[in-house]
């Protein structure tokens, strides 16, 4: 049942709020920045340590924040440790999810800790292979909520260790802390433009997490006015369309926002993003069994994005509980790649990860809110 909403947390103030905040506390407003690095780069967990800041300060700071808006309901790991997913409680009673997620180096390429964030509590835009877009719209999340999920994983993410092998002994070493974040959690980021954009802020500051604006992504439905807005932003994250069908029929059938945007107005708005920041537009194309993974729909992408700076991540859908779609087998995944290759369009084969702790969006809350349906 919803809580009544209790303080909100401190991570939504921006630095001249923080600023406006520590001068009118009697402190020197150049402690912002301090109190602003002790938030983010140092990661303190408590106002009581910053010891920096006036007693009259942190009881101000007590009385009218929190650090963290996030309760942990329920933290599973997958069995094969490569992922770690969190159920959340907000302090108005809604519930979010947060995925870690845990790559080894490959190859050239160094390991990474991606944690893929939620930007609102449910989602309005209804896509029926989602189990989010199953439960309906019910807030944006604030910055605050957003970054912390961020802060959350990134300690999770460090109390990892490895063992490796020096000079013959084996040695137990901290993992790496996180490197990648993705907005691909709940909801749509482009639909909470503001916050999602300052978070991304925040997450990028020299001074907070200073995180490589390159190692974030945004994904989006699809939404073509806030595209167009995101290129003329001086962000160069990574921007991910969620496309999944090469025509306007199938699209619809699965995505009603193509029924407002349908795809030609979108690959036009894309290819308007791509010429603006001289990026790499990600498109990802959920493979449902029967349903967009026939060899003529990879022919129909093929002709489409051709010539397009582009990149396709092709992902075998996370079957919902009571959902009706499949994941295809290996080989329709192959043969759908081996056709766009043919058009020249490069694409990838995204490797599953914790299946076992229904770590696909939405998947873990539908459960919860199921048990509490029942238990009401």
């Amino acid at each position: 049942m919803p809580q009544k909403p209790s303080r909100p947390t401190v991570l939504n103030l921006s630095k001249s709020e923080l600023a406006e905040l520590v001068a009118g506390t009697g402190d020197a407003p150049s402690k912002a920045g301090q109190l602003w690095r002790a938030l983010y780069h140092e990661r303190r967990e408590s106002f009581d340590d910053m010891t920096f800041l006036s007693l009259r300060c942190r009881e101000a700071l007590k009385r009218r924040y929190v650090m963290s808006p996030l309760d942990p309901v329920q933290c599973l790991a997958s069995k094969d440790g490569s992922t770690d997913k969190a159920l959340f409680r907000l302090p108005d009673g809604e519930l979010i999810e947060t995925v870690l997620m845990r790559y080894e180096p490959d190859g050239h390429r160094k390991g990474r800790r991606t944690v893929c964030v939620s930007t609102q509590a449910g989602c309005a835009l209804g896509c029926t292979f989602c189990a989010t877009g199953q439960q309906g719209f019910r807030r944006q999340l604030s910055v605050g909520e957003i970054v912390s999920q961020v802060i959350f994983m990134e300690r999770l993410a460090r109390t990892d260790e490895e063992t490796q092998m020096v000079d013959g002994t084996q040695t137990r070493s901290a993992r790496q802390s996180v490197t990648n974040v993705v907005f691909m959690g709940m909801g749509e980021p482009l639909a909470n433009y503001d916050n999602t954009l300052n978070s991304i802020r925040t997450l990028t500051d020299e001074q907070g997490l200073h995180l490589s604006a390159r190692h974030i992504t945004v994904s989006t439905v699809g939404l073509v006015p806030p595209i167009l807005k995101l290129a003329d932003e001086d962000q160069p994250i990574n921007l991910a369309v969620s496309l999944h069908a090469p025509d306007n029929v199938t699209r619809s059938e699965t995505m009603p926002v193509n029924r407002q945007y349908p795809i030609e107005r979108l690959i036009e708005a894309c290819k308007t993003y791509i010429e603006k920041t001289r990026r790499r537009i990600f498109f990802e194309y959920v493979l449902l069994h029967g349903q967009n993974d026939h060899v003529h729909q990879a022919e129909a992408l093929g002709r489409l994005l051709t010539g397009t700076l582009c990149h396709v991540n092709l992902i075998p859908v996370n079957p919902t509980v009571d959902g009706p779609f499949r994941r295809p087998a290996r080989e329709y995944s192959s043969a759908f790649q081996e056709k766009l290759r043919a058009y020249r369009v490069p694409s990838t084969v995204r490797m599953a990860k914790g299946l076992d702790i229904n770590a696909g969006c939405g998947q873990l809350r539908a459960r919860a809110m199921g048990v509490e349906a029942v238990a009401l």
